[in-house]
């Protein structure tokens, strides 16, 4: 026992994933050695204008990759997947990815978008197992919104760790694979030392419904229908795919495809064999109008309420090949992520207008969560019995709500570790304790440019929503002493056109240099200040709002 503790201990790293619902990121550090699992996005909030996505601080990673010895990734979805591309061009070594078929074709599509090429694949299946230096993993699988979903065992010389990865325990899963129940129980008689697991849906009570059970409404529905029937949905939901078409095929009705990540996602799953139709059952949206409309099913992306989505465009009458008209029927088969229900909500107006018939959740069961609920998250603590517990993939809400889950499934309270990103456990011949945090945070995407988070700029973006933007520049000349003109432009202001209200801003500026006393010779910068405090002060006295005030001085 002292020489074990001499070793280097198991370093649990969070990246990402504590903070909200995306870029999941955890690394794990034994020694020389280091396994990462998962490299996942989020997409940014109403607070962060102009950021196209959001990734998780993996500077640690860089600054140690040469103990990397692999890339673990549990499944298919964004926000796990995401920010791999900007994660491999950043390093400057090359290391495997260990994933199931599904999630690594849907992996080298995206790598093959950002031009990344001589990316290491390795397949890996439930029950396989791999050595990655000190660090050994176990593959299991597991249900969830996706196929191919994987949880990991891994073991170290100092403990084991149990990561559920997204799960819920569905006993009719639509592809047949349900969870590996057996590994799992056969774990957790070997000793789980520690267990991450998934939180999303830790504030339901009971269990999350199985998806078979959605196939059943989706049928009714588009065997209803009059015309047309658009189902929108996230592109990476196979599970969910497979029941549209199938309940399409069953009614007699051809299948559309439309929007780009839906049409590259049912490719890859066709050609992996994972989404299973007739190739007859396939209409190219350029032939839909040589059907009639009561035999046509239309799969699309906009389950989200994204403006450039599929949905969104057809509804406005903006899709190149497709639009949507009264007597249509639209099924949204998801629930909108945090942040997006007044989009949705937006879409959902628009097709009403139109005169279509429009399903969600809320009238019938188009929707289950992929995410298991409290129920089957005691039943994950009590076939792995874990002796110490870190809740993981959620918001803090969630991880609390778990943790109190823990204690009630008999975990001791200094035995449950509710971390934020960043934050690090260590463990020593089974043992774990807090350690040592490491840099964290998030780095924005912003077109072509990745940069770390700027308060600035996004205090900007957020000013010039809000309030819009004003320049005013001041024509003096040094020679007379005296201001020669003045001139106004504005963007996003209400008084934007208004004469009078320019003249009253202009004699505002105009007191407020007279009544100092500035040398015009010996520079600018006094004049440019007292500018702005005198816009700054009138704009508020009149219209009570703070638009960005740019001044500009210059000398004729």
């Amino acid at each position: 026992m002292p020489a074990k503790r001499k070793n280097p201990p198991l370093r649990i790293i969070p990246l990402g994933g504590l903070d909200g619902i995306g870029k999941n990121m955890t690394a794990f550090e034994c020694g020389n050695d280091m396994v990462l699992v998962d490299a996942g996005l989020m997409f940014p909030d109403d607070s962060q204008p102009g950021i196209d996505l959001v990734l998780p601080d993996y500077s640690y990673v860089l600054e140690n990759e040469q103990k990397l010895r692999g890339i673990i990734i549990t499944h298919g979805h964004e926000d796990h997947t995401g920010a791999l591309p900007y994660l491999l061009q950043d390093l400057n070594v090359k290391v495997p990815i260990f994933s199931s078929k599904l999630t690594l074709g849907f992996i080298e599509g995206k790598l093959a978008e950002h031009r990344i090429k001589s990316v290491k694949f390795r397949e890996a299946k439930s029950g396989d197992h791999i050595n990655l230096g000190c660090i050994s993993v176990d593959f299991f699988s597991m249900t969830h919104s996706i196929p191919a979903a994987l949880g990991v065992f891994i073991r170290t010389p100092q403990g084991t760790v149990l990561h559920t990865g997204d799960f819920k325990l569905d006993q009719t899963p639509i592809d047949g694979v349900r969870p590996a129940y057996d590994l799992i129980s056969k774990f957790g008689k070997q000793g789980v030392n520690l267990l991450l697991s998934d939180s999303t849906n830790a504030t339901v009570p009971g269990f999350t419904k199985s998806e078979a059970e959605v196939g059943a409404s989706l049928r009714h529905i588009i065997k209803n229908a009059e015309g047309r029937v658009f189902v929108a949905s996230f592109s990476s939901h196979i599970h969910r795919l497979q029941q549209i078409c199938n309940a399409a095929v069953g009614c007699g009705r051809k299948v559309v495809v439309t929007g780009r990540s839906m049409l590259t996602n049912t490719a890859v799953a066709r050609d992996l064999g994972y989404l299973k139709v007739p190739d007859d059952a396939i209409v190219d949206a350029y032939d839909e109008g040589n059907l009639p409309e009561e035999k046509i099913v239309v799969m699309c992306t906009g389950s989200q309420g994204e403006p450039l989505s599929a949905l969104s465009r057809m509804a406005n009458g903006e899709h190149r090949t497709l639009s949507i008209h009264e007597g249509d029927t639209v099924i949204i088969s998801a629930t909108p992520v945090p942040g997006n229900e007044k989009a949705v909500q937006q879409v959902i107006n628009n097709l009403a207008k139109l005169g279509c018939d429009v399903y969600d959740k809320s009238k019938m069961l188009v929707h289950v969560s992929g995410h298991g609920s409290q129920e089957e998250l005691k039943l994950m603590l009590a076939m792995t019995k874990p002796s110490y517990f870190m809740p993981v993939h959620g918001e803090a809400v969630h991880l609390r709500a778990h943790a109190d889950l823990g204690l009630k499934m008999g975990i001791a309270p200094d035995h449950i570790f509710v971390l934020d990103n960043g934050d690090t456990l260590e463990m020593r011949n089974g043992e774990v304790r807090l350690g040592p945090a490491v840099e964290s945070g998030v780095v924005y995407v912003d077109g072509l440019r990745i940069a770390d988070a700027d308060p600035v700029v996004l205090r900007d973006r957020q000013k010039l929503a809000n309030d819009g933007l004003v320049t005013v520049v001041v024509t003096i000349s040094p020679k007379r002493g005296r201001i020669e003109g003045i001139e106004f432009s504005s963007r996003g202001v209400s008084f934007a056109t208004d004469e009078t209200f320019t003249l009253d801003a202009n004699e505002a500026i105009l007191r407020t240099i007279e009544k100092g006393t500035f040398n015009f010779t010996t520079g600018t910068d006094a004049i440019r200040k007292a500018v702005r405090d005198s816009l700054t002060n009138f704009l508020w006295n009149r219209t009570h709002s703070r638009p960005m005030i740019i001044p500009v001085v210059m000398e004729v």
